[in-house]
């Protein structure tokens, strides 16, 4: 029997050591909406369909309470991550302008064989962060 069909990613996740400069580079820098906070744990934005979720991994690894509403497995991760925020093609430079404006160091900007164009950054926990025409994996 063949899986179902998903319909997307509807979360990544990304590990963090320090959540008011991971809100301030995902909300502020990069705009994205702030959905909730947790202290100690954990900031979740909105990202078009889709949300990232930052976590500080060691919070993550912990076993879930039993008396937790909500019993999440443990998960976590060590080392950087990446996510990719799609952007259309004609954004692009803008987003260039606008991380150059704030002193952002871009790591790489280059077009892929089909065409599409990537910004790389790091966030402030070294998390490898793509900004990327969103065409770049389109099929045919």
């Amino acid at each position: 029997m063949a899986a179902p069909v998903s319909s997307g990613v509807l979360e990544a996740a990304v590990y963090v050591e320090d959540l008011d400069a991971t809100e301030a580079f995902y909300g502020g820098l990069l705009g994205l909406e702030r959905l909730t906070r947790r202290d100690g744990r954990h900031v979740f934005f909105r990202c078009g369909d889709s949300v990232i979720l930052t976590f500080i991994a060691q919070a993550t690894q912990q076993p879930p309470d039993p008396e937790a509403a909500l019993p999440v497995p443990p998960h976590g991760a060590v080392g950087p991550g990446h996510v990719c925020l799609a952007a259309d093609a004609d954004q692009l430079n803008e987003w260039e302008r606008h991380l150059r404006d704030n002193n952002v160091e871009i790591e790489a900007d280059f077009y892929w064989p089909n065409g599409a164009r990537s910004i790389y950054l790091r966030d402030p926990a070294g998390n490898s962060v793509e900004i990327a025409d969103k065409t770049l994996w389109r099929r045919g």
